[in-house]
């Protein structure tokens, strides 16, 4: 063999190598990387959208774009209650050991016209059990339409203030400010009026990244 054909066979391992090398730490960083967990419903689940569109998955291409090394777990299920995620974080903190955890239901609590006072204690119970685990805690609010009445919508709205109070977590007032308050909020939402076009997840990002930012 040449010393010519032996050097660039060396060239080649060598690349090949560092490239194996590279990509396998750049691997190990990202599992190694502190977690945030969004427990949430269809709003985070991107429920109706393609995949990627939801502002969990744009949470994830901010923090990569501004290099901040989290990794987010989206733990969201469509249609699922506070007492659907209050069953199944104890599981969730287990296995991704979350640095920050985003709790985002109620929404269908109220749809179901559940007592207003399970959805605060199992709120409440979810924001300590994540707490106890190591993990601060952001409690992502929700607002109900007017025909659900002025006192109701009220209550509604201020429980998720009394829990992140009671838990010392952090708060997003409402998930869909800047969309369902709009004055053209129809042509911001799916045909169920439920839930919001992708053209609506960047604001509803931008609604969570103040409560979050000064955690990361």
């Amino acid at each position: 063999m040449s010393g010519l054909r032996r050097r660039a066979m060396v060239a080649h391992c060598s690349v090949g190598l560092l490239a194996g090398w590279t990509s396998g730490s750049m691997a190990a960083a990202a599992a190694d990387a502190p977690v945030i967990l969004v427990v949430g419903d269809s709003l985070s689940a991107e429920y109706g959208l393609k995949a990627g569109a939801g502002w969990v998955a744009l949470l994830q291409a901010r923090l990569t774009e501004q290099k901040k090394p989290y990794r987010v777990v989206n733990a969201s299920i469509s249609g699922d209650t506070t007492s659907g995620g209050r069953s199944r974080l104890p599981a969730a903190l287990r296995t991704h050991k979350p640095a920050i955890v985003i709790l985002e239901l109620g929404g269908n609590d109220a749809l179901r016209g559940l007592p207003l006072a399970s959805t605060r204690d199992n709120l409440l119970a979810m924001a300590r059990a994540a707490q106890a685990a190591g993990a601060k805690v952001i409690v992502v609010g929700m607002q109900v339409p007017p025909n659900y009445g002025a006192s109701y919508g009220r209550e509604f709205e201020g429980l998720f203030a009394d829990v992140a109070r009671q838990a010392k977590a952090g708060l997003v007032p409402f998930l869909l400010k800047g969309v369902a308050d709009r004055t053209d909020a129809l042509d911001w939402f799916q045909p169920d009026r439920i839930h919001p076009l992708a053209k609506a997840h960047p604001q509803m990002l931008d609604n969570v990244w103040p409560a979050l930012k000064p955690l990361l």
